[in-house]
């Protein structure tokens, strides 16, 4: 009998015949955050802000990661998303990084590279007010409203 590699990490969600028995709910606050979402999580919470405003006028996305905090801080946002871009901005606010930041012109474009690929795979979460709280935040004017040309 053929026993697939994965059954061991499964352990009490298989019965004993290999079948599964159920399939958590990673929504469900029953389930612990794992501890390096939890850490990157903690050190976001402590660091972004105090990194950001250090940086922010030197960076052309400081509004893409504002956005992308809000949303991985936010309850309502799937547990992937939000580990997803707890580590892009975990990686953002180490202060040990591939491209040190302090080097001119190209310091933050491993930061820039890690977050937009992360935003990229998750824009869909992203919602209008994440947005709208990063402007805020950051002391942005709303948008104007797109008109559409054909109705001038």
């Amino acid at each position: 009998m053929h026993v697939p590699y994965f059954l061991p990490i499964l352990g009490d969600m298989t019965d004993r015949r290999g079948q599964s028995a159920t399939i958590p709910d990673f929504r469900s606050e029953e389930i612990q955050l794992p501890a390096v979402v939890q850490r990157n999580e903690k050190r976001v919470r402590l660091s972004f802000w105090k990194k950001l405003r250090k940086v922010a006028t030197h960076i052309p996305f400081a509004e893409e990661a504002a956005s992308a905090y809000f949303c991985a801080v936010d309850r309502k946002t799937p547990m992937r998303v939000r580990a997803t871009l707890l580590a892009a901005l975990a990686y953002f606010v180490m202060p040990a990084d591939v491209v040190p930041d302090f080097l001119a012109v190209i310091g933050f474009t491993d930061d820039a590279t890690v977050l937009l690929t992360a935003l990229s795979i998750v824009q869909a979460h992203i919602k209008p007010q994440h947005g709208k709280a990063a402007r805020q935040a950051l002391g942005l004017p709303e948008p104007e409203p797109e008109t559409d040309p054909e109705t001038n």
